[in-house]
């Protein structure tokens, strides 16, 4: 692939006269203008990408691409690039040909020199406004487009805003802290759409979804019999990222095993597939999350201490939803409102004593808690909160202990209110809670729960 044009440069000039190229160069060269002089135009427009800040001198009649053709392939990736003209043929006709082609000017040789100048300098003017206007709409967009992902007032949700902001265009590696429900993948997509790697593969995976046996195949892929049952070659989830983002989820409970070898794929940007020798070079941003303090884990052996500080460079928190005070309000209006759409249901009012329990509510399921509360209202169910009454728990569900108790808790009575609603298999009952089947199958053991009823299987019969 050829070499990007240096955004340092202001002018590309293209002749094939040597002689008039070299004094068209000095010309330019002894105003203070960064100028690259060639002799030929092809190939020229696969180096310059959209966010070259420059202009194009060229000569029409030349061997090989002429100048109108390089002026159409120019226009094809970029309209508004200015792509100045010359010619020694006095062809009138060919002046309209150019000018309606969408030349920025045509400069008939002989010309003076102060003529090009002027041109040059009026042209590199229009494409530092085009340029600015660029940015600022870009600017506005990724505004807009966190706004509308990651609702919010708070001073939480304006902070954590503007570090998305900061951090997606840079090529650091992220760790996001927070709690279950609060949104972490929905920060991690923001990251990748906000960067530049946008339009590679974002790759999501939870870590605490894989079973021990097929993490390492799943993350780092494997060659032909690396193991009983491995006939082919499978790409793993870091390689088939390369170009874009690759979010970790959960990654606490990754073993201590995978931990080194995410470390020295974090330090090296390399992998290499189970069974195999070659070190496939990776160009990726990973981005992690954890819902645990990774350096109380550290320090109690089941982290890795090396592999902390490595992803905690660049640490994003997402505050739970009880530190965010009326965005509670505003979350739940929206989300009871999207639900209201997709059922096609006549929109229910908050009532004042409504809002008042919502805003006394300590969401321990946080944002997703929430939305399922505000599909529920939306279906025209009552507004029914555990622990919601000023931290007490609802009439009929007494709970007692400390916080830990009672989210357990809340956990239960979640997983029991919706096994009460029709499901046909494990895979529906997980998507409705938002969480992984592994993950349900071993709640459900927890709390002494059965997906065992006339019309539901046990969880052990299911895939």
């Amino acid at each position: 692939m050829s070499q990007p044009i240096d955004p340092r440069v202001q002018v590309i000039l293209i002749d094939d006269d040597p002689h008039l190229r070299q004094a068209l160069y000095q010309t330019l060269d002894l105003a203070g203008l960064h100028v690259l002089p060639l002799a030929e135009a092809n190939g020229l427009a696969e180096r310059i990408g959209r966010d070259w800040p420059g202009v194009v001198v060229s000569d029409i009649r030349m061997p090989g691409m002429d100048g109108l053709e390089l002026l159409a392939q120019l226009h094809g990736q970029d309209p508004e690039l200015p792509v100045l003209l010359i010619t020694g043929h006095g062809d009138v006709p060919l002046a309209v040909q150019a000018m309606r082609a969408g030349a920025y000017d045509f400069l008939e040789k002989p010309f003076a020199s102060d003529a090009l100048l002027d041109s040059v300098r009026r042209a590199l003017a229009l494409r530092a406004l085009v340029m600015d206007n660029r940015s600022l709409r870009l600017a506005l967009s990724d505004r807009q487009l966190l706004s509308s992902r990651l609702l919010g007032v708070s001073p939480a949700m304006l902070r954590l805003r503007e570090q998305i902001g900061a951090l997606a265009a840079t090529k650091a590696d992220v760790l996001i802290l927070g709690e279950t429900g609060s949104g972490k993948e929905v920060v991690a997509r923001a990251l990748h759409d906000l960067s530049a790697r946008r339009n590679g593969p974002f790759v999501a995976i939870n870590a605490g979804a894989l079973a021990e046996s097929v993490v390492e195949s799943e993350l780092f892929g494997h060659e032909p019999g690396a193991f009983t049952g491995a006939q082919k070659r499978r790409i793993g989830k870091f390689e088939f990222a390369n170009g874009g983002t690759l979010f970790l989820d959960e990654i606490e409970s990754m073993s201590l095993d995978v931990q080194v070898k995410l470390l020295r794929l974090l330090q090296e940007r390399v992998v290499e597939r189970l069974g195999g020798n070659q070190l496939i070079p990776l160009d990726i941003r990973v981005i992690a999350a954890t819902k645990e303090d990774l350096r109380q884990a550290a320090d109690q052996g089941r982290f890795r201490a090396d592999l902390y500080y490595r992803l905690n460079v660049a640490p994003l928190r997402i505050a739970p939803l009880r530190e965010r005070g009326e965005d509670v309000l505003m979350l739940f209006d929206y989300f009871a409102g999207e639900a209201s759409v997709r059922h096609d249901l006549t929109p229910n009012v908050l009532q004042p004593a409504q809002r008042a329990l919502l805003l006394r509510h300590t969401w321990p399921g946080n944002v997703r808690e929430l939305q399922n509360v505000a599909e529920r209202f939306a279906l025209g169910l009552e507004l029914a909160l555990d622990n919601a009454a000023e931290g007490q728990p609802a009439a009929g569900n007494e709970v007692s202990g400390g916080l830990s108790e009672q989210v357990e808790h809340f956990e239960k009575s979640l997983i029991a209110a919706e096994l009460e609603r029709s499901h046909s298999s494990m895979r529906s009952l997980a998507e409705a809670l938002g969480v992984p089947r592994k993950t349900l199958h071993d709640k459900l053991r927890k709390h002494g729960l059965n997906f065992d009823s006339a019309s539901h299987p046990h969880p052990d019969e299911l895939d």
